[in-house]
């Protein structure tokens, strides 16, 4: 058999490939293992190359590759082809020592309702964090020198030890309840959880309390309050004012509450029903928020609950009021996520063929997702992009771009999310993009069924964002903001009434101009009392819990 001279150049790169062989320790259990591998390369010699993924700059390299079935004692090779982040293949690694570190990010069968039998990784009470989910397996981190043609011995033989829940206090209490609507859905036991800040005098008193909902990503815990002085200022001495605040009458009384309802695709699930995750925006306003109410006195009427959040939680916040305008009394969306898919931050998802590039007759430039204060580049779309389609291919990377896939857009024929972009090449569907139109892009819901909501929402959305935000969400506030002005013009209403706030030059996540030396649940738990006093029936109790 003859071969050409370039086809023995190629055998002969890939040969001198360095590979990775990473064995399934015996003691991590008898169970053969589903999941995606990842092997993190790092120059930093000190730390767990785990925790060192990021997205700018800083980042070290990753390689994946899922495996199925994956049996104790046995081993998998990673080679040349490989796919990797930033570089894309393992090929593609110079020879030089590093720190190497390997994780396998398992997966579990899920047999959800509508006949697709899906491998994803449940979330674990971390927020969906493949470097610490509990029941992970990883290898110690490991000094080698890579060289081509190296073989780097790899072995998993740690577990990520599971989380303790967090306990009650005298101020902050836990609720967990299994959701009906999501168990069907998932074809298997889901939960949801809050964790409530309850106000003084709770514990002796009957009062019923007005309540505002939080929306943040995975908080795990109600966090922003500190019951001992801290040894600094920053973070520490706001939460510790906060709690002075709370406890000595100066605050009107009320229940602030975070939720935890991470999905197999993200920490949290944007709170609304989708295609890939199931019906979380009734899950949680017809399981959780009523469990919440009854449990810790809320008044349970719309006039006295307000929903409030920034940035994944901003979206979540503007969605959940818009999605049920009568069942939420206010909204305070921080500087939301793309509210008008047309200003997907840098992103036409309507006009524009490639989510990596802006592209003209000869020239091409790449799409930012991200800037940093001194306007250098964060990230790049394509960038962010590869690291997570390395991280997890179907969407199951845990990341951001991922969790907008299985939010905005509809399951493919397997099951698993139809992504608005080809993760190879940018390349965007129409088919998809008109998906997200119709059910996700909150502007263009707001002009379509305004006559129908208009009313409904009549004071209720206030947003805020900063001019110069870290990852172009401006834009699509801008936007929305345009048309609900507009609904101020004669024929165009009815009028919106509420606000929007622009912060000058200010980045991610601008929550408007707080004065100084207060913290901002202070702030906004004066602002919501206020509101809802404003807004509430005439017969309405505002006296009990001022």
């Amino acid at each position: 058999m003859r071969f050409s001279l370039p086809f023995l150049l190629l055998a002969g790169l890939l040969t001198a490939a360095p590979r990775f062989q990473v064995k399934l320790a015996p003691e991590t259990g008898a169970a053969a293992r589903d999941g995606r591998l990842i092997v993190v390369v790092s120059k930093q010699m000190q730390g767990e190359p785990r925790f060192q993924v990021a997205w700018g700059l800083e980042t070290q390299q990753i390689f994946g590759k899922d495996v199925d079935g994956w049996k104790p004692g046995d081993a998998v090779e990673m080679g040349g082809d490989t796919p990797g982040a930033p570089l894309h293949t393992l090929a593609d690694l110079p020879a030089g020592t590093y720190n190497v570190q390997a994780v396998l990010n398992v997966y579990e069968t899920f047999h959800r309702a509508d006949g697709h039998i899906l491998k994803l990784h449940p979330d674990h009470g971390e927020g969906q964090q493949w470097s610490r989910s509990p029941g992970n397996l990883y290898s110690k981190p490991q000094k080698v020198e890579v060289r081509d043609g190296s073989a780097v011995q790899l072995a998993l033989t740690e577990t990520v030890p599971p989380i303790d829940p967090p306990k009650d206090t005298k101020y902050i209490k836990h609720l967990r309840v299994q959701s009906k609507m999501l168990t069907e859905f998932w074809g298997r036991p889901i939960f949801l959880e809050a964790a409530v800040l309850v106000p003084r005098d709770f514990d002796t008193g009957s009062e019923r309390y007005p309540v505002a909902f939080f929306q943040g990503h995975f908080p795990g815990d109600f966090t922003g309050f500190r019951e001992t002085p801290p040894a600094g200022n920053g973070r520490d001495a706001q939460a510790y004012q906060f709690y002075q605040d709370w406890t000595s009458g100066r605050l009107p009384r009320m229940l602030l509450v975070v939720t935890n309802h991470a999905t197999p695709y993200y920490d949290d699930s944007y709170g609304v029903n989708t295609a890939n995750a199931g019906p979380y925006g009734d899950a949680l306003t017809k399981e959780l928020y009523p469990a919440v109410e009854k449990q810790f006195r809320g008044i349970g009427e719309a006039w006295a609950r307000v929903v409030f959040g920034g940035s994944t939680g901003g979206w979540m916040t503007l969605a959940q009021q818009i999605f049920y305008p009568e069942y939420f009394g206010g909204a305070w969306g921080f500087c939301p996520d793309p509210v008008d898919f047309h200003a997907f931050q840098t992103i036409n998802i309507y006009k524009d063929t490639n989510a990596y590039y802006d592209e003209g007759p000869f020239e091409r430039f790449p799409k930012l997702l991200g800037r940093l204060p001194n306007d250098h580049v964060l990230a790049t779309m394509e960038s962010f992009s590869r690291q997570e389609a390395v991280l997890g291919t179907r969407g199951r990377s845990g990341g951001q771009m991922d969790a907008f896939h299985a939010t905005f857009g509809p399951a493919d024929a397997e099951g698993y999310p139809a992504k608005l972009w080809n993760a190879e090449t940018g390349a965007i569907d129409p088919a998809v993009a008109k998906y997200w139109q119709d059910h996700y892009d909150l502007t263009a819901m707001l002009q379509r069924d305004w006559d129908r909501i208009g009313l409904k929402l009549a004071g209720k959305i206030h947003v805020t964002m900063g001019t110069k935000d870290t990852f172009y969400l401006d834009a699509a506030a801008h936007r929305m903001q345009d048309f609900l002005d507009g609904t101020k013009l004669a024929g165009k209403g009815p009028y919106y009434g509420g606000s929007f706030e622009f912060g000058n030059n200010r980045p991610h996540c601008y929550v408007g101009d707080i004065p100084d030396g207060i913290p901002m649940l202070s702030h906004f738990v004066r602002v919501f009392a206020d509101y809802i006093r404003g807004t509430a029936p005439k017969d309405a109790d505002l006296n009990s819990w001022r």
